[in-house]
């Protein structure tokens, strides 16, 4: 399949370089340092104790690598509204567009879902650059649960987990989808077809959408955040709060705050994905992980005092850092 990568960093490695060796046309977008890389010396991947290298098509033009059966986007939140319009020369009438990204994406709600009726949230899409660009009828919804971090220019070292989780948007199975798992699954990834694929993008979301904030204002690793119980306490308190709202966009979480602060627990002195982007000087992704729950809840007329101090803070933190927007 012709297959489409926008975003070269970790995850976009990660997943590229085992398509590619899997016999797969990869074309990726990227830029800069990056850009040269691929072109000199291929994608590299370090997993399992060795590097695997893939030879793939690259330019910073989304028309000169054509239509793609699938775009995969593996991009940062707050980079996403300035590049989806410029990936139009790459989805033509039949393309999938597969955001695998953290947090609340932008389609999330477009089909409606429990007590809300279709809405566009604009705290990811702010003026629905993203929804144009790229059609909701495209869209299969991903969930990644798998660490990678770039080492370097095209340069990407797996650290753990192979977790993929696909599922169409308004729930339910489809053929569509089926092919995309037969696909990634047959480049060794561990693949589920989700028929709650919102359900699956809410959990994860409930597990680090605290972790991440706090972790990037205190500079503390996981288990030390845990370890405070005042910080765990006010953990507890946000998670109880997106549990609320996940009841009522038929997203109910039956599980105990308690009981999934034990499984990060078992990560030990881990740095989460923001930490690193904040020490690194990159823009980090709050609206994704904290303003879309919020203007979610706000659509529903729910209080959420917990949820808005945690975002106040990491916003605050963000802007007087450089790392989000004033």
């Amino acid at each position: 399949m012709r297959i489409g990568i926008i975003g070269a960093g970790a995850i976009g490695g990660w997943i590229g370089v085992r398509l590619a060796q899997r016999g797969h046309d990869i074309a990726v977008l990227a830029r800069g340092e990056t850009l040269a890389a691929l072109r000199t010396h291929g994608w590299r991947l370090d997993i399992g104790g060795e590097t695997l290298t893939a030879r793939v098509a690259a330019s910073d033009d989304p028309a000169a690598l054509g239509v793609q059966d699938v775009v995969l986007i593996s991009l940062k939140g707050p980079a996403l509204p300035a590049v989806a319009p410029r990936i139009a020369p790459m989805i033509g009438a039949e393309t999938l567009v597969v955001p695998m990204m953290n947090g609340v994406p932008w389609w999330f709600l477009l089909g409606g879902a429990g007590d809300v009726a279709p809405t566009a949230l604009r705290s990811v899409d702010p003026d629905g650059a993203i929804a144009a660009a790229l059609p909701y009828d495209r869209v299969i919804g991903t969930v990644v649960h798998a660490s990678a971090a770039a080492i370097g220019p095209g340069h990407i070292m797996h650290k753990a987990g192979n977790g993929v989780i696909f599922g169409e948007p308004a729930g339910g199975s489809g053929a569509r989808v089926a092919r995309l798992c037969a696909m990634v699954e047959d480049a060794g990834f561990a693949v589920t077809h989700s028929d709650r694929i919102r359900y699956e993008i809410w959990y994860k979301l409930w597990g680090n959408m605290t972790m991440n904030p706090i972790s990037a204002i205190t500079g503390a690793t996981c288990d030390k955040i845990l370890d405070d119980p005042l910080v765990a306490g006010l953990t507890l308190g946000v998670m109880a709060e997106a549990q609320a709202i996940g009841a009522r966009i038929g997203c109910p979480i039956a599980e105990r705050g308690e009981d999934r602060m034990a499984v990060t627990r078992q990560l030990g002195a881990f740095k989460t994905s923001m930490l690193q982007d904040a020490e690194a000087g990159r823009p980090i992704e709050i609206d994704q992980l904290l303003s879309a729950p919020r203007e979610i809840a706000a659509t529903l007329g729910m209080a959420t005092p917990m949820l808005d101090a945690l975002t106040g803070m990491v916003r605050l933190f963000g802007r007087q850092h450089g790392l989000y927007p004033a």
